[in-house]
């Protein structure tokens, strides 16, 4: 990233900090509800605040006209608004559902997609649990850089303020996404032939056991997983032979709702891979993460002869992580795709 790129996030975040605390302070709300307000406000290039005093108008209006959306890239305004997020988690002790994806698990995810489309003009995502967008956002622009491909994309998110601080993202950064405001567990209609679904998931108990009846991955007692479920509703409209690359618990085989999982998996999907991300990302071995590569039955779709299962060497050691790149390159190419 050049100066100038580091110069212009800068600014743009404190413009959003600033905006944000004087509307969080001015309305007694969270800081999360004042940065979805300062960007629709920018979006609408207004401050039509009632109950606001005129001296903090004519504050935000200042503020407001610093910014100038159509001269920053998509990529400066995402990285800005990620700041203003991770503030948002510190200042308002945000569950660790909220919690954005790491730029470096998005661009490993992006890899992933770029190897396996590759050649590709048009390509389509669906994320079923997209939170802020950021993930959605992070991927559109370097899929865009990358291969000079705008990917169509739907996002779904059941969070109110997460999916209306998604909206008011995805506007600012002139990225077109369908957004559905909906749960997806409760089968929202959504779009039923997208190429690769892709989800930093929420882990945990689904609540509601009426919803998941239809759910082969459902538990058969007391209540489902709904990472597994999310992953059967994301892959059910996956096209056959697409895929599916989710972030999922290391541990995802070793609970014991594993085996109807596991059911699943042998019935209607190919697993091709499971990498361990980097230990140091995570406050300990529970909470570690891996990315889940799976592939829908169906089309040109076969088991690849040789799963990728493996672990990211730190992403500080720079030679070991290109080193796995190129791994993961000859993986596509050999046996993935071949």
């Amino acid at each position: 990233m050049d100066i100038l790129s580091e110069e212009k996030i800068e600014q743009l975040f404190n413009v959003l900090n600033k905006s944000s605390e004087i509307l969080s302070k001015s309305f007694d709300q969270s800081y999360l509800d004042s940065l979805t307000q300062t960007l629709e406000n920018i979006n609408s290039n207004s401050v039509d605040e009632k109950g606001l005093s005129e001296p903090d108008k004519n504050k935000l209006a200042k503020l407001y006209q610093r910014v100038v959306p159509e001269s920053l890239e998509s990529e400066d305004i995402r990285k800005s608004i990620q700041m203003a997020i991770l503030k948002a988690i510190k200042a308002d002790n945000i569950q660790a559902n909220y919690q954005i994806t790491p730029d470096t698990i998005a661009f490993v995810l992006r890899y992933l997609i770029s190897g396996i489309k590759r050649g590709s003009k048009k390509i389509s995502l669906i994320d079923p649990a997209m939170g802020t967008g950021n993930l959605l956002a992070s991927i559109y622009n370097q899929l865009n850089s990358s291969l000079n491909v705008k990917p169509s994309m739907t996002g779904i998110e059941n969070d109110d303020a997460m999916s209306e601080l998604a909206a008011a993202s995805f506007e600012l950064e002139r990225i077109v996404v369908d957004l559905l405001h909906e749960d997806a567990v409760s089968d929202v209609v959504a779009p039923n032939n997208v190429d690769i679904a892709v989800s930093d998931l929420p882990v945990g108990y689904y609540p509601i056991d009426d919803n998941v009846k239809n759910f082969e991955t459902r538990s058969l007692s007391g209540h489902s997983y709904v990472h597994h479920v999310l992953i059967e509703y994301a892959m059910n409209h996956v096209v056959d032979g697409g895929f599916g690359m989710f972030l999922v618990p290391s541990q995802l085989f070793q609970t014991s709702e594993a085996k109807s999982f596991l059911k699943w998996i042998q019935d209607k999907v190919y697993l091709q891979g499971m990498l361990n991300l980097p230990l140091e990302l995570f406050l300990n071995k529970s909470a570690q993460k891996s990315i889940l590569i799976l592939q829908k039955h169906g089309g040109n779709a076969h088991q690849a002869n040789k799963v990728m299962i493996g672990e990211f060497p730190s992403f500080k050691d720079e030679a070991g992580f290109r080193k796995f790149l190129t791994e993961i390159d000859d993986w596509e190419i050999n046996d993935l795709l071949k």
